[in-house]
């Protein structure tokens, strides 16, 4: 399936879900483990009927859920085809169905709640250096260019943050970076609390989606505000 673009899933009015990085994401309020294990029990069933499954995580209070597809179609300048992990339909169909779900286990959405945290790397050659951070983050070369048609690392089994490189000289300075995906409505507070602690404001002219922030001494940050849910 074609890859989705920003319009088109703001369109589909997802208000339970908020798109950050690469897919949907969503973090739904539960009493104790048993209605969380009942309501993840009923996703998988309309999961498996629609062929297409989340990402799952529990833990005290909370089911986290992220949907992507890793066989989306991407199109450069040039009309040429990548297959990447992003959103498409299939996501957009299964999203409306969890959030039916929710609502028939009486479960609240937390939509300020999710979070993405990926690693930012600058380089002057991504290709050279790829293929070490693939092994030390996911254990295989094959995480290199996975999902992407970049170098960028992604650990299939999502345990280890993914990886991006940007382009700097070798007499840069610093080149390690972490990017923090956060919904709109919560992007005004999580600044003024790096504020608050000390943190500075490097660059913000390509806020509000992306603003660069540094600690007293001087490591950089990003923060990366995710496009409302329109109601």
């Amino acid at each position: 399936m074609d890859l989705l673009g920003g319009g088109a899933i703001r369109e589909a009015k997802l208000t339970d879900w908020r798109k950050l990085a690469q897919g949907l994401h969503a973090r739904y309020r539960v009493a104790d483990f048993g209605t969380g294990a009942h309501f993840v029990a009923a996703v998988g069933d309309a999961s498996d009927a629609l062929g297409h499954h989340p990402r799952v995580a529990m833990g005290p209070g909370y089911v986290d859920l992220k949907l992507s597809s890793d066989d989306a179609i991407y199109r450069d300048d040039e009309g040429t085809e990548h297959v990447v992990e992003w959103v498409t339909a299939q996501d957009i169909d299964l999203a409306r169905r969890i959030t039916e779900i929710a609502a028939e286990h009486g479960l609240a959405a937390d939509p300020g709640a999710v979070s993405v945290v990926e690693l930012g790397l600058d380089t002057a050659d991504s290709a050279a250096i790829a293929p070490f951070w693939a092994a030390l983050l996911a254990g295989s070369a094959d995480a290199q260019g996975r999902g992407t048609p970049s170098d960028e690392v992604r650990d299939d089994s999502g345990r280890s943050p993914n990886l991006w490189f940007g382009e700097a000289p070798p007499e840069h300075g610093q080149r390690f970076h972490v990017e923090v995906y956060v919904p709109a409505e919560v992007a005004g507070d999580r600044l003024a609390a790096v504020l608050a602690a000390g943190g500075t404001i490097v660059d913000d002219s390509d806020a509000p989606g992306l603003i660069v922030i540094a600690d007293r001494d001087g490591n950089k940050g990003v923060l990366c505000v995710a496009l409302p849910a329109e109601p």
